[in-house]
């Protein structure tokens, strides 16, 4: 192997800012074998600089991030370029079978946030003494890390979650009590602390998602019309009765989508008639799974087949499903299955590096 050093350049004949170049267009998952030729290189692949560097010259990456019931608390990433998973190290939370946490990327890495325990114990019924959390993980790709980061100001579980504007902010859910919350907050990563927000207008008693929709967090709750808006910088909430159909919801290329009645939808704003994209019945009988926005297409990972007239049994899958979409015909394509994970999904986010 080639023996070079931190002080020696790290390509013969380039000046080091432009071999740093050079390396950060090389594919995220071939920085194992990069690390591999000498200690110069291992150590440019895993310094923070390479990140600012890929983002530079617009050669980042995005990558598919999907946490599955089993194996327990690890997660998978996913190459849509190369069609390849590979796994990360598992997840240390001392939750066992972490579920309905929330999940964000920023700056190039992978956060995990509140969430507790789909264990439960058949006598009490109760999840592994956490049905909600305040904890938060954070993973570093270029170093294969978690690190612990500074708790959430409210446990809380099944909330809203997103990245925006370089933060995370949180809302809603629900406390280890099973009681629902209309606490935000909102989390700045390089000062590793949480501050409170405004209070969401409404709580409801069902679980709640977040999505940034023209660079406003909208806060929906399953079965209920309303969406709640943050608006004014974070000063304010606004509730809005868009009346969307109800579905697991996917963003491509800025526009929202929905599976409803085994059917892709485009929702479409007031006054617009949603629009058709595909049909979907091939999964009529698959729960659980995943299903999210990348580049152009719509991704379905993983759940289970249910029981029913010609099954009675639950089967776990790993399967993934793609949609172009922005296609004319629009159709569905099997995508490489997931290598170690299967069954319910419980965590799925996009990771830019």
């Amino acid at each position: 192997m080639l023996e070079c050093t931190m002080a020696s350049t790290l390509l013969d004949g380039l000046p080091n800012e432009v071999a740093l170049q050079c390396l950060a267009r090389v594919p995220f998952l071939s920085h194992p074998v990069l690390q591999l030729v000498c200690r110069s290189w291992r150590a440019s692949v895993c310094s923070g600089e390479l990140f600012k560097v890929r983002n530079q010259i617009g050669a980042t990456e995005e990558l598919l991030c999907v946490l599955a019931y089993e194996p327990e608390n690890m997660w998978q990433l996913y190459d849509p370029l190369q069609d390849k998973w590979i796994t990360l190290p598992v997840m240390p939370s001392q939750i066992r079978n972490i579920a309905r946490f929330g999940v964000a990327s920023i700056a190039g890495k992978l956060y995990v946030i509140g969430g507790g325990s789909d264990r439960v114990d058949p006598l009490t019924g109760d999840h592994d003494r956490f049905f909600a959390s305040n904890e938060v993980w954070s993973y570093d790709p270029l170093i294969r890390v978690w690190a612990q980061r500074a708790p959430m100001l409210v446990a809380r579980a099944m909330f809203a979650c997103c990245a925006l504007d370089g933060k995370i902010i949180v809302a809603g859910g629900f406390t280890n009590c099973r009681k629902s919350i209309s606490k935000a907050e909102i989390y700045d990563p390089e000062a590793d602390t949480w501050e409170p927000l405004p209070d969401l207008r409404q709580a409801h008693s069902s679980a709640c998602s977040g999505l940034v929709i023209k660079g406003k967090m909208h806060v929906l709750h399953k079965g209920v019309p309303t969406v709640q808006i943050l608006e004014d910088g974070g000063n304010n909430w606004t509730v809005e009765d868009y009346s969307w159909l109800q579905g697991p919801l996917a963003m491509v290329r800025g526009e929202l989508y929905v599976l409803s009645n085994s059917c892709i939808m485009k929702q479409r704003g007031e006054n617009y008639p949603d629009k058709m994209v595909s049909c979907a019945t091939e999964f009529q009988s698959r729960i659980g799974f995943g299903m999210i926005g990348l580049g152009d297409n719509i991704y379905l990972v993983g759940g289970v087949i249910g029981p029913g007239p010609r099954n009675q049994c639950i089967k776990p899958l790993s399967d993934v499903d793609i949609l172009n979409v922005t296609s004319e015909r629009p159709t569905w394509r099997p995508g490489s299955p997931m290598t170690h994970c299967q069954g319910s999904i419980f965590g799925c986010a996009l990771l830019r590096i």
